[in-house]
């Protein structure tokens, strides 16, 4: 059975690249009936939060990325003592002292030399009585596991097959100096122990792929099939990753983004197929497929979202924003018409609140100069009582008195009476209006 996870930290609120690692192993599991698992990486007790387990769990919820079960690694670090035992035993598990100075002189020195910054295994070198003084003068030391320096090579779900020299990356560091399980161990158990058969991510861990796979074979279990999708940059090529905070779930759902139009991008963003807007997620399930994306930087336009979000407003009915409609302080008298006027003029659903202000307010009248005669010979014949068919009533008599005709007659009293070039249809949105007679021209 396929198997996938998202292994979120709780250590702030998910954004666009963490939904794309989400999405991508959500769908795999959903098109073959597998199971997806939701797995707090908290391992790190100083930054982990219990607000940003529950943020990860909203944000997911709005979006309807539904997990199968939800596994915390703070619970488990027993099962990662015992790995940690098994790789000692075997040899593959070694203590080291240096400090962050010296490994920074070390790493300098080999780039200085024409060499790959690796570490260079001093530690093993280092007897029983080394160690004991080194622990005496500067505490425990990182524990880090002894790669075999082969050629590491597995075929990747986007990348094809790739091949990494592990003589070229350094033994990765398991265990910090204060105990603390770093993610690269917790995950080879995890994985190994819940039977993940897939694993989606960004391609900045390709690296961490290499020595994963070989501390999964040294558990004596299979590694999963693995699948590097590319990192996001902004439209202009620029790096995201200063920017991601501001592109958090949490804020794209507080700007109006509609869950949809958020998901069928992100399906689709990065690969050979076009960007469509689906209407449930079953569709992006039915029409997900990883061997359509490439290697190549993906540019992510959060204005992109915005086109995508109005047609999804515009399909949706009146009882699915009644209650946010009402937040914006429409009368329920008036609630059904607001709506049915304004849905095909809004990008998000937060606009309804500028229009219900015009509508209630009224706006600052644009009128350009060479206007301003027409418009003060126009307002006295608009109508007392309006309803729908004021807006052509109004039009045919300003039309006869001043031989304005087309675009000449009806931008200028548009922008008059609603101080914007473009918006709803007059005649439906002119009965809403509240304060069109009380304005001086």
């Amino acid at each position: 059975m396929t198997v996938t996870r998202f292994a979120p930290s709780p250590t702030g609120y998910i954004h666009v690249g963490n939904l794309r690692t989400a999405l991508f192993n959500f769908l795999i599991a959903r098109k073959q009936g597998g199971t997806f698992i939701l797995r707090i990486d908290d391992t790190d007790p100083e930054r982990s939060k219990e607000e940003y387990v529950d943020a990860i769990k909203q944000d997911l919820e709005w979006l309807g990325l539904t997990w199968d079960r939800v596994e915390r690694q703070s619970d488990r670090l027993d099962r990662y003592a015992d790995a940690a035992d098994k790789y000692r035993d075997m040899g593959r598990f070694y203590e080291a002292f240096e400090t962050p100075t010296e490994l920074d002189l070390k790493r300098k020195k080999q780039l200085n030399m024409g060499k790959p910054p690796v570490y260079d295994r001093a530690a093993l070198a280092l007897s029983d009585d080394d160690k004991a003084r080194l622990r005496t003068e500067r505490g425990d030391g990182v524990w880090r596991f002894k790669l075999d320096q082969e050629r590491i090579e597995w075929t990747d779900g986007i990348l094809g097959d790739l091949s990494i020299d592990a003589a070229s990356v350094s033994d990765p560091v398991l265990i910090r100096a204060d105990g603390q399980v770093l993610y690269t161990l917790a995950s080879v158990v995890d994985d190994t122990d819940m039977g993940v058969t897939h694993v989606v991510r960004g391609s900045d861990h390709v690296t961490n792929t290499a020595t994963q796979i070989q501390m999964i074979h040294a558990l004596g279990a299979t590694a999963p099939a693995f699948a590097h999708h590319s990192l996001l940059t902004g439209p202009q090529g620029e790096a995201l990753s200063k920017r991601l905070g501001t592109l958090s779930i949490r804020d794209l759902r507080a700007r109006g983004i509609a869950p949809m139009a958020l998901l069928s991008l992100m399906a689709r963003l990065g690969s050979s197929q076009p960007v469509e807007l689906r209407s449930s997620i079953d569709e992006l399930i039915e029409g997900f497929d990883l061997s359509q994306f490439g290697s190549a930087p993906t540019k992510f336009d959060e204005n992109d979202l915005l086109p995508l979000t109005a047609h999804v407003l515009q399909g949706t009915d009146y009882a699915s924003v009644k209650d946010r409609i009402a937040a914006a302080g429409v009368p329920d008298d008036l609630a059904q018409a607001f709506w049915a006027v304004v849905r095909d003029n809004i990008s998000v659903l937060d606009e309804v609140d500028g229009w219900w202000a015009l509508m209630r307010d009224g706006a600052d009248p644009l009128v350009d100069d060479e206007d301003a005669d027409f418009i003060r010979a126009a307002m006295p014949m608009l109508p007392e009582e309006v309803d729908g068919d004021t807006w052509g009533q109004w039009t045919s008599a300003v039309k006869d008195a001043t031989g304005r005709k087309g675009k000449g007659l009806f931008m200028p009293l548009r922008k008059a009476v609603t101080g914007r070039t473009n918006g709803p249809d007059m005649a439906a949105l002119l009965p809403l209006l509240q304060v069109i007679k009380a304005r001086t021209y």
